[in-house]
């Protein structure tokens, strides 16, 4: 079979790699708009259970990916002068750059084509092939081709966000919460190498207007975050991007959905086939389960048509409950003032369990004693888990 993959990120790598161990004899061509090298990002996170996937489908690029990440099992909390700590499930952090280094390398070993600085937009011709994957992110060309076909729906969410690296390098997840006089602002830090972290900042519109961030140019913008997130960044520098066109680099996150991912042999892939909030850490995870669903579907059904319903089919009903998560973790973020001021065990507690569709219909510290309790009562689990989905679906 001849597979052309539009967009290099971690999907398009990915899936290249999989169907080249599948059957060598595929012809295989990735094309990236980008030079090589040229990505921008920072770190991304991932956990336990995508690298046992990984492992399980091509233990070499696993094997490579681990022993370039850095690790965590601790997430930190920092609240005005307040700090609390938790324990939970390991988690990974890897350098963006880095990880599209290491699935370049290994597409190449196996005989995958890598076409850089090669840009298909939405009126050129489509390569010939007998499958076309629209890995080329959330404003993925191919799919503006055919966009009333494929019924792409974008909501965008009401936080401003900004996405910087650090000098600091953190050994845990952390989070902070800063009060100032026009409102909260946060940030999400993590590690990705041991010498770089990234750190997500967000705020509602008002903060961010009231601190004069829509009017700072990106320098300005900078020395008045470090300031702000000086105890947390321990005197280090905040490191930023600013877009090549000029644009602001603070933005709103959109939640993209598509009504079908696939026309004829035209299939959507990663971040071209949905979103979820940065917020639940899923972004890259998603992308590679994607490939592995795309490439799992084509080998076990020989008919394409019905490889890609397949495929469509399964992942959608996979990402339901993911999407219901994402949604209601930016809500939590977005009601911050709901549960800032509780007690700082129980606040913590609650942005774990940002998640749950449950949590804006009851009183927040109803819902941790509730929680707390159902942790020793098995009726009260029960009854968190039959009223979550019911509520997910009045919501969603």
């Amino acid at each position: 079979m001849k597979v052309v993959c539009v967009g290099g990120g971690p999907a398009g790598l990915y899936l290249s790699i999989l169907l080249k161990l599948a059957d060598p004899s595929h012809d295989i061509t990735v094309y990236e708009r980008n030079p090589e090298g040229s990505t921008y990002g920072w770190g991304v996170t991932y956990w336990r259970g995508l690298l046992d996937k990984l492992q399980r489908h091509d233990p070499v690029s696993a094997r490579a990916i681990a022993d370039h990440s850095v690790t965590w099992n601790e997430g930190v909390a920092r609240v005005r002068d307040q700090v609390t700590r938790h324990r939970g499930d390991q988690g990974f952090g890897i350098g963006r750059h880095r990880l599209l280094e290491l699935l370049a390398a290994r597409a190449r070993s196996l005989g995958v084509h890598l076409e850089y600085a090669h840009e298909i937009d939405a009126d050129g011709p489509l390569p010939e092939a007998d499958l076309v994957v629209a890995a080329d992110g959330v404003h993925s060309a191919l799919r503006t081709r055919h966009a009333e076909h494929f019924g792409a729906r974008l909501t965008p969410g009401r936080n401003h966000y900004i996405w910087l690296g650090t000098s600091k390098v953190f050994d845990t997840f952390t989070f902070s919460f800063v009060e100032t006089e026009h409102g909260w602002i946060w940030a999400y830090g993590y590690g990705f190498s041991p010498e770089r972290s990234t750190c997500v900042i967000e705020c509602s519109p008002e903060t961010f207007t009231g601190l004069g961030l829509d009017r700072a140019d990106e320098a300005d913008g900078l020395v008045l975050l470090e300031k702000l997130f000086a105890d947390t960044l321990d005197g280090h520098a905040l490191i930023g991007r600013a877009p090549a066109d000029g644009s602001s680099p603070w933005l709103h996150f959109r939640t993209l959905t598509n009504r079908t991912w696939h026309r004829d042999n035209l299939v959507l892939l990663g971040d071209a086939a949905h979103t979820t909030h940065y917020s639940i850490g899923a972004g890259t995870t998603l992308a590679l389960e994607d490939a592995l669903a795309l490439a799992g579907a084509l080998r076990d059904h020989t008919d394409l048509p019905q490889a890609l319903a397949h495929y469509e089919r399964a992942r959608k009903q996979e990402l339901l409950p993911l999407q219901s998560a994402a949604r209601h973790s930016a809500q939590w973020y977005e009601n911050l003032t709901r549960y800032i001021d509780l007690p700082p065990e129980q606040m913590f507690a609650l942005l774990g369990q940002r998640h749950s569709p449950l949590l804006p219909y009851v009183p927040p510290q109803l819902y941790y004693r509730l929680d707390r309790a159902a942790g020793r009562l098995e009726a009260l689990r029960r009854l968190k888990r039959w009223l979550g989905p019911k509520l997910a679906r009045v919501t969603d």
